[in-house]
């Protein structure tokens, strides 16, 4: 009897082991994973040049995410290789030698034109996220997608680019406030205004190309000349200009909203201001995507749908120490679900509703897709390797008094904007092409600015 009773035991113990297996690793459905399913491999890699803060507060609060979610310990490593440009060319050069994967699971961050940019190159997994998860968050606004239609890439949270300015040096140099992108090329503004370099810095790089979509790009090229002509030095980071601002090396500079939000918060708005010209600038998505071959798939998966999640949003958001805030670092930044704003109102220092706001003009994402690489590589070569000559070049038309015709030639471009954007399609990937391109822009500049200082002395 006592025989028959523990054969029963056993076999009754393998039973409930069996059924707890197989609804363990049950699927929900297509493209989606069982919240308990556990992952082989607890190590996830994400490429971003997202600052310290971000990446530790993320860290902290998804491992605690998912371990009430799958009941699994989990890592994570973060790369970055200097910037937004910088990881994006990484990225780009490991599928070409590795073109089945590269062994990272993530992008996250850097904006959203550089999601277009792998999108069309077939480097990104869809995902569809959860339906109730999925319509939180809209499809577009401001004429601006928040995410992929085929699910290739989301929102993750939002940024506007603007203009921060220290206060006190304006006031004790008689210096204007600035309201829009123009002021900067203002000549009072020469030697005080701090920028990126667009090389190195997407937020640098995304402000350039709003200016030259906002304002065309004969305009728009004027413009960021004669800026770029009053830049004091250009910054390898974008989040270094707000703090030359707050120092007082720089009166005025090209920011990203968080980072100017923060200078702000700690030193007091009575020292530093911010603004973000109306109709001439954008909000856009800060996004995340899954890369092609991503080692650690379902792990990758739960990871958007955390960051997406209420949870991750309220990170963004909520003050340091708040319950389901970060709890070292505050990140300043613009959720990409609207209910988060009226939610947490008046728990925030984030200083802005962008469902609200209204001023954004209509951004071509596809535009400043397609001109990602070649544009870095023509703003560099105008000016700022040839930064040297152009500020002696202006110097020289400021002190001439700025005739018309002088200030017309100091910001000719070497080529039109749909040759810009040929060239773009065509041939910028022929390396020889690429460079003999750039040094033909470098001598056109030198000469061209030689050329314009010379003429202004004759004045």
């Amino acid at each position: 009897m006592r025989r028959l009773l523990y054969i029963f035991l056993v076999l009754l113990i393998f039973g409930l082991f069996l059924l707890i297996y197989s609804l363990r690793f049950k699927a929900k459905g297509p493209g989606e994973v069982s919240p308990i399913s556990k992952v082989v491999e607890s190590k996830l890699i994400i490429i971003s040049p997202h600052w310290e803060g971000i990446r530790q507060e993320f860290t902290r609060a998804f491992k605690r995410w998912y371990q009430e979610e799958a009941g699994v310990e989990v890592e994570l490593e973060w790369l970055d290789q200097g910037g937004t440009s910088d990881d994006l060319r990484y990225v780009k050069s490991e599928f070409s030698r590795r073109p089945e994967g590269i062994e990272i699971d993530l992008f996250f961050g850097g904006g959203k034109d550089i999601y277009l940019e792998l999108g069309h190159l077939g480097l990104l997994l869809p995902y569809r996220i959860p339906d109730d998860l999925l319509k939180e968050i809209p499809a577009a606004f401001s004429g601006i997608a928040l995410r992929d239609p085929d699910y290739q890439w989301y929102g993750a949270a939002l940024s506007g680019f603007g203009i921060i300015y220290n206060k006190i040096i304006l006031k004790e140099n008689n210096l204007p406030v600035p309201a829009d992108w123009e002021d900067l090329a203002d000549e009072r503004f020469f030697g005080w205004v701090g920028s990126g370099d667009p090389r190195s810095s997407g937020t640098a790089r995304m402000m350039y190309e709003i200016i030259l979509q906002a304002y065309g790009f004969e305009k728009g090229f004027d413009i960021i000349t004669r800026l770029a002509g009053n830049v004091r030095s250009f910054r390898r980071s974008s989040s270094d200009v707000p703090k030359d601002v707050t120092l007082g090396e720089a009166a005025v500079g090209l920011a990203i909203d968080f980072y100017a939000w923060s200078e702000i918060h700690r030193v007091g708005e009575e020292k530093i201001g911010y603004a973000l010209p109306k109709k001439l600038t954008v909000i856009n998505p800060d996004s995340i995507g899954i890369l092609r071959g991503a080692p650690h798939l379902e792990l990758a998966q739960a990871f958007i749908r955390f960051v997406l999640s209420e949870e991750g949003q309220r990170l963004w958001m909520l003050p340091k120490g708040a319950p389901g805030g970060p709890e070292e670092f505050e990140l300043l930044r613009m959720p990409v679900l609207p209910a988060m704003y009226e939610k947490y109102k008046d728990e925030t220092s984030v200083r802005l509703n962008p469902f609200k706001w209204g001023e954004a003009f209509d951004y071509d994402s596809e535009k400043g897709a397609r001109r990602y690489g070649i544009l870095n590589d023509f703003l560099g070569a105008m000016v700022i390797d040839t930064h040297d000559e152009l500020k002696r070049a202006w110097k020289a038309v400021i002190d001439a008094g700025l005739p018309e015709t002088l200030v017309k030639e100091l910001s000719e471009p070497p080529l039109t904007e749909a040759e810009l954007l040929s060239l773009a399609d065509s041939t910028w990937s022929d390396q020889r092409v690429r460079n003999e391109t750039i040094a033909r822009w470098v001598k056109f500049a030198i000469n061209k600015y030689a050329r314009v200082k010379k003429h202004a002395q004759q004045f």
